[in-house]
């Protein structure tokens, strides 16, 4: 009810995307009944989640039926050796291509998020950006970031946004494209066979702070900018 309520007052001073996060909001049991009140609530024109995608093959079309649109799964490599130790062993590969298979099949808009760290996960690059462009989701690498303290993040661990379009381009020749919507917080580039687009975002090396339009509401109410 209170999620409906920001999401009421934040309509009227002109917000028009609604994104669900976490933590991991697919373990959230109400979670239909918040994004179905969120949905119908005027003014809203998107609502998306984002999730590990562990759980998604189980909820993918009951939250599609509850309103949701579109989802962003995060995915760093298709061998589990490599995700597991990205994401502290919390799910497997195959249980997260199963929940944007579903999610896909539901109906849904699906990206992926793949974060890239120097020295862990860097190789899988490439059979990530063939493997989703073969299935016509838009791929999205994210630089390798600090996220207040807790990663132990250094700049000797991020792959950045040029060294990413340079492996990419040198077997998938790549054209910038233009942002869909002012404040855009991922770079695109379309392939130049016309076989899809990914993303980048570059929030290391090429900031777009100035330009974003985004606030975020905690889980304890707070109110951040970022």
């Amino acid at each position: 009810e209170e999620t409906g309520r920001i999401t009421r007052i934040f309509t009227r001073l002109g917000a028009r995307k609604i994104r669900i996060t976490g933590g991991e909001p697919l373990l959230r049991k109400e979670l239909p009944d918040m994004i179905r009140e969120v949905s119908r609530i005027p003014g809203v024109e998107d609502v998306a989640l984002t999730t590990n995608g562990s759980l998604l093959a189980r909820h993918a079309r009951t939250l599609r039926e509850a309103g949701l649109m579109r989802v962003a799964v995060s995915l760093d490599a298709l061998d589990d050796d490599t995700f597991l130790a990205m994401n502290g062993g919390k799910a497997k590969v195959a249980q997260v291509l199963e929940g944007i298979d579903a999610a896909a099949e539901a109906g849904l808009a699906v990206k992926v998020n793949m974060v890239v760290q120097k020295g862990v996960n860097e190789h899988a690059l490439l059979p990530m950006v063939r493997y989703f462009r073969e299935r016509g989701h838009i791929l999205r690498m994210i630089e390798y970031m600090d996220v207040g303290n807790t990663n132990g993040w250094n700049w000797d661990q991020v792959v950045s946004k040029r060294e990413m379009l340079e492996r990419i381009h040198a077997e998938f020749p790549l054209a910038p494209a233009d942002p869909n919507y002012e404040g855009e917080v991922a770079s695109r580039f379309r392939f130049l066979d016309g076989q899809g687009e990914i993303g980048v975002i570059s929030s290391v090396s090429d900031a777009f702070c100035s330009t974003c339009t985004r606030g975020r509401l905690s889980a304890d109410g707070m109110f951040y900018t970022c």
